[in-house]
């Protein structure tokens, strides 16, 4: 049997739910919850496999639900899964899902089927994206959480003496201001700029003042070289 807890700030969903999930098809109802407070003082003792986890509720919400859920559980396999309900006007909270160690997300209009099939997927481990919800999710990550982690990892590719030029270049400093500051020959500074240039994928100094401004290598309003 898959032990199975429901969180839902509405009874009628709660009981739609629970019917569905039923002892016939391999499931045990161990709790229903209210509101993501009551989650997260009951269900650690109670060690459901699946949480159902809506996403708005008052007192307190999903998404801080599961990540207080998923922090108690301190990443031990004994932690409860969640499984996210959401409906398709929510894009904004997807990704904060995720963050908070959601393994799935089911519309709340699914047919039971899928449901069930969403359950039994995480409850196994792995994980469950509804139709059209995995779209939106890759469209965000491909849009957002792709292009920020290549820049880091250019960013990454900087030895510590190029973030040093970097820095000083951004607030302005000229490559004979930035020798002197660095006590190192104006020729070095140079080279340093080029291999700036070219692990940033930038073609001149003022592309790389821009990114260094929009990845917080500097803040506006700093001190001068």
């Amino acid at each position: 049997m898959i032990r199975v807890a429901i969180v839902d700030d509405q009874a009628i969903i709660r009981a739609g739910l629970a019917r569905i999930l039923s002892p016939a098809d391999g499931f045990e109802v161990v709790a229903e919850c209210a509101d993501g407070r009551q989650a997260v003082d009951r269900l650690p003792a109670l060690r459901p496999d699946v949480v159902l986890m809506d996403i708005r509720m008052p007192v307190l919400d999903g998404i801080a639900a599961t990540a207080r859920l998923r922090a108690a559980a301190n990443g031990s396999a004994d932690g409860p899964l969640v499984l996210v309900l959401t409906t398709f006007d929510e894009d904004e909270l997807l990704w904060g899902a995720i963050e908070a160690g959601a393994a799935g997300f089911a519309l709340k209009d699914s047919a039971a089927e899928d449901l069930i099939a969403a359950v039994r997927t995480v409850a196994a481990g792995g994980a469950w994206f509804a139709p059209g919800v995995a779209t939106r999710v890759l469209d965000h990550y491909r849009r957002l959480v792709a292009p920020a982690a290549r820049r880091s990892i250019r960013l990454e590719a900087l030895s510590d003496r190029e973030h040093a030029v970097l820095r000083l270049m951004a607030r302005g400093a000229t490559n004979g201001e930035i020798a002197a500051v660095l006590h190192v020959a104006e020729a070095t500074v140079k080279t340093h700029v080029g291999g700036i240039f070219t692990k940033l994928g930038v073609r001149d100094r003022a592309a790389a003042i821009v990114f260094a401004y929009d990845h917080g290598v500097v803040a506006p309003g700093g001190d001068p070289p």
